[in-house]
């Protein structure tokens, strides 16, 4: 079923965020990909009206490994919109990235395995197989909107980093977590991959706010590991900061925005002409 609702903002809301918006009413959109995590709100933020999608699903039900990533970047593509703004929970790992302060990520390692990371796997003779570019992973513009809005904001912020992004939903050993650091990564997440690169392959402006929640395994011998209640506890009582954060970078948007286009747009045309299946 294809939706007539045109919105140029779609925002995924990760741990913690499971609503954001004021005056919302909700849709479902039938994908190819199957069913989104949960359904899709649309409703005002701000000044803005936005499409909204809780990443885990209603009750936190869906696992890192189980979000349906296709089904979720279609949906909103669907709808007309034109960047993603992902809220994401996070580990810091380093001290330049302590809990409770903001990173906004240019960089990603991904360490996931087993998931459905494209939609041009050459098994629709449609779309063939698209070599997707993703030297810069996140959208330079939607970044520069967000560092706009936390410096505004007077947050706590790393304006760059890399992000390793774990397949979960368990957190890591210790012995992973210091290869993580020795890797260069400062920050862990089990969900920006893959959604950077399928918002890329339908080209998607895609940028994360990430709020560290912890400190990984800890950053030195005897510090306590990581526990989601830790970590959900924490993101409730963040929930108006992040949710703050959102707004203010939606509104610096730019009107005239225009993203990078990866894939051809005839190409992607195709994919959003697809029917749901039956």
């Amino acid at each position: 079923m294809r939706i007539l609702d045109r919105v140029p903002v779609g925002i995924f809301g990760g741990s913690g965020v499971y609503d954001l918006l004021d005056d919302a009413r909700t849709i479902t959109i039938d994908t190819p990909y199957g069913p989104t995590s949960s359904s899709i709100a649309i409703g005002r933020l701000g000044d803005s009206e936005v499409a909204f999608i809780s990443r885990h699903g209603e009750g936190h039900h869906l696992s890192p490994n189980r979000v349906p990533y296709r089904a979720n970047i279609w949906a909103l593509a669907s709808l007309g919109v034109r960047a993603i703004i992902a809220s994401s929970a996070v580990g810091g790992l380093s001290a330049e990235t302590p809990t409770g302060s903001f990173v906004v990520p240019d960089q990603l390692l991904d360490r996931t395995r087993d998931r459905d990371d494209t939609y041009f796997d050459g098994a629709d003779a449609q779309f063939g197989v698209q070599h997707l570019g993703f030297a810069d992973p996140y959208c330079s513009a939607l970044r520069a909107a967000m560092i706009a809005a936390l410096t505004d904001a007077g947050e706590q912020f790393r304006p760059t980093g890399t992000t390793v992004v774990i397949a979960g939903p368990r957190f890591s050993t210790r012995a992973e977590s210091a290869a993580w650091r020795a890797a260069g990564a400062h920050i862990v997440n089990m969900t920006q991959y893959p959604e950077a690169a399928l918002a890329a392959e339908l080209n998607i402006g895609y940028a994360s706010l990430s709020f560290v929640t912890d400190a990984d395994t800890g950053r030195a011998p005897g510090d306590e590991p990581v526990s989601a209640e830790t970590v959900l506890r924490l993101l409730a009582k963040a929930k108006p900061r992040i949710a703050a954060a959102i707004d203010g970078t939606i509104a610096r948007i730019p009107a005239d925005y225009v993203p990078d286009q990866h894939i051809d747009p005839a190409v992607v045309s195709l994919v959003l002409a697809r029917e749901a299946k039956a």
